[in-house]
């Protein structure tokens, strides 16, 4: 017969011991998909992998961009550049590699909030998602989250940014050109080669959407379906027409050689 009291001291220890460790495995959340990129501090969307974007429900800060989110036995480091207004939300292609470890333009699935671990990382350990020397910031509407970083003592963004002249988080207005900024002689508003806060076109490197639960590319900016799908579909065809041609060849050659 097993002791009642012994038996309620090993259960307490053991959800002891479980609330323990998934404290130490990291900060528990309900994380839901999130298909239109934005950054509320102007990071550019065309020179970070905006795939891989963390909307956390606080302020983006000058030091922890980078979060690591863990399901199961699958993880993946995020830049927290954006502030929701309440939900842990994440670019929907990672929640749907956590869940099935393929992209979703792969493999789409639909769904809400799935219960998930964080934890803060190195912003060393988001470098990938970085496509340029530093955090790429629109120098027109960034300032005032750059001016609080520069104020921060060794704070990463402070020592870790570059300036564009581009409007948008989408990058469809302005130049994709780097300006400058000379914090320390006083400047508090950056330099560049076109005029700052320019609205001319930009489509030299166009950010992409991909759309909940189809799974589908579409333009950031206008929503429209992404060049690239239709490519593919031409590429697909041409292919499929080298193939016959290759198939008649071979048949060809082999009445001939009869």
């Amino acid at each position: 017969m097993i002791n009642a009291s012994r038996f309620s001291l090993s259960l307490a220890l053991g959800l002891v011991t479980r609330c323990s460790i998934a404290s130490a495995d990291g900060t528990g959340a309900w994380v839901t998909p999130h298909d239109s990129y934005s950054s509320s501090v102007g990071v550019l969307g065309c020179k970070i992998n905006t795939n891989r974007v963390a909307y956390w429900p606080f302020a983006v800060d000058c030091n922890n961009i980078c979060v690591e989110l863990s399901y199961g036995d699958r993880s993946v480091h995020l830049l927290r550049i954006d502030q929701s207004g309440g939900a842990y939300d994440v670019s929907y292609d990672a929640w749907n590699y956590l869940q099935t470890g393929k992209s979703a333009t792969k493999d789409p699935i639909a769904g809400g909030a799935v219960a998930m671990t964080y934890e803060n990382a190195s912003a060393s350990d988001c470098k990938d998602l970085i496509h340029t020397d530093g955090l790429p910031l629109s120098a027109a509407n960034s300032m005032n989250y750059l001016a609080s970083c520069l104020e921060e003592t060794d704070s990463w963004v402070g020592q870790n940014y570059v300036l564009f002249n581009i409007d948008d988080s989408v990058c469809s207005l302005g130049y994709d050109e780097k300006c400058t900024l000379d914090w320390a002689a006083g400047q508090n508003q950056a330099t560049c080669a076109h005029t700052l806060g320019s609205q001319a076109e930009l489509t030299k490197d166009p950010v992409y959407n991909i759309q909940y639960p189809t799974g589908k590319k579409v333009l950031a900016s206008t929503g429209t379906a992404a060049k690239s799908d239709a490519g593919g579909l031409g590429r697909d065809l041409m292919g499929g027409r080298l193939r016959w041609v290759f198939i008649l060849v071979c048949l060809t050659g082999a009445l001939l050689i009869d």
